[in-house]
């Protein structure tokens, strides 16, 4: 039997970018909200966007029944910022729009899945207008301050692991080192963990900033040691020393015929950008003289069917926010910690980014079976 709650009606939106897990914590709240303690829940259409043009769904049992295994968001999700939008082709403050629409809607409080920026985003709406907000971490990126995980990124991890793991058989059939670059943001444990999963050589994530000399002796050593190939494995915010970005400039004017130069290019001319991964594999080919080539997961990591572990994290989170929403417990991000689902104040946690430590058993472990990070 539903328990009778003061909150009457909830708002439910998916921000940022897509993400596996997100229709199964939506389901999660729903079920919960619904069940436990009789609350009318409203879904709001491609994040803050929909909510700042009132384009809303109800959800009850039926419609979140069967989405636990699908992915994407039955929502849409957007980037949109509800303080800083697009409309008609100008930036504008949407808050107060934002909120009214969710005040006449009946909606006591709106309930945010997202990232880091989703984190700062609902923050803002409590903050300057006024509005009791909950939040669930959401990112492949595993970022989001003050949780020990954020959902998505089980099923992201086993992504890059399996495609790793594809890589090591074309890689020693070929005699080659292979670079494959992972997501990630500015933070390193997606390439950290799908690397040391998936057997990587070569590590090379934000937090670490790597010595390609040093990279390219370890490739060199373990050819040395009649190793037929590498797999370097990095995360797509890798940064080399600045002594090495610097050569590296200078020796990229020096094969464009650009040193010394006194005629500008013309503005009508865009090079295209050579990626931070595909300059690593040019490098490294050079350094080793062993034939080098890339692999970039791309958005194939943010896609498909959520883990079975993401599929529990994400209904335990979702079930405890709508506990939260029945005891009146608001402004706060639903974070995991020491196993258990927590409430976590939103002041703590919006504006905040969860890097790698460099004490993280994860690096530990990497370094003890001979993984390089680039580092002395």
């Amino acid at each position: 039997m539903a328990k009778k709650t003061k909150i009457q009606c909830i708002g439910i939106l998916t921000a940022g970018g897509d993400c596996p897990g997100l229709n199964a914590a939506i389901r999660g709240v729903a079920k919960a909200a619904i069940a436990a303690h009789d609350i009318k829940v409203i879904g709001v259409l491609d994040g803050f966007r929909g909510l700042v043009e009132n384009r809303t769904v109800m959800l009850d049992n039926r419609s979140v029944s069967g989405i636990l295994t699908q992915g994407g968001t039955i929502l849409g999700t957007s980037r949109d910022k509800p303080q800083r939008m697009s409309m008609g082709g100008k930036i504008m403050d949407m808050t107060t729009t934002a909120v009214e629409n969710a005040r006449r809607l009946g909606i006591d409080c709106l309930v945010c899945l997202g990232g880091g920026g989703t984190q700062k985003n609902a923050l803002h709406l409590h903050q300057n207008g006024g509005m009791n907000v909950i939040t669930l971490p959401k990112t492949i990126d595993n970022d989001v301050y003050g949780t020990d995980v954020s959902f998505g990124f089980d099923t992201a991890m086993g992504i890059a692991t399996e495609a790793i793991d594809r890589l090591h058989t074309t890689a020693t059939s070929h005699n080659r080192l292979i670079v494959c670059e992972v997501m990630g943001h500015k933070a390193g444990w997606l390439a950290l963990g799908a690397g040391v999963a998936g057997g990587a050589d070569v590590i090379l994530i934000p937090e670490i900033p790597y010595d390609l000399n040093v990279v390219a002796e370890h490739l060199l050593r373990r050819r040395r040691e009649g190793k037929r190939f590498s797999i370097i494995v990095v995360a797509e915010a890798a940064q080399a020393r600045a002594n090495e970005t610097e050569a590296d400039a200078k020796q990229e004017k020096k094969r464009n015929g650009k040193e010394g130069d006194s005629v500008a290019p013309s503005p009508a001319i865009n090079l295209v950008q050579e990626s931070m991964a595909s300059r690593l594999a040019r490098q490294l080919q050079q350094l080793t003289e062993t034939e080098a080539r890339v692999t970039s997961l791309g958005h194939v990591q943010r896609g498909g069917i959520p883990s079975a572990t993401d599929r529990l994290l994400c209904t335990r989170l979702g079930v405890h926010a709508a506990h939260l929403l029945g005891e009146g417990t608001y402004n706060v991000m639903v974070a995991v910690r020491d196993g258990d689902c927590r409430a976590v104040p939103l002041e703590e946690v919006a504006g905040k980014k969860k890097t790698v430590p460099m004490d993280h058993p994860w690096i530990s472990a990497a370094r003890d079976v001979g993984t390089c990070f680039g580092d002395a």
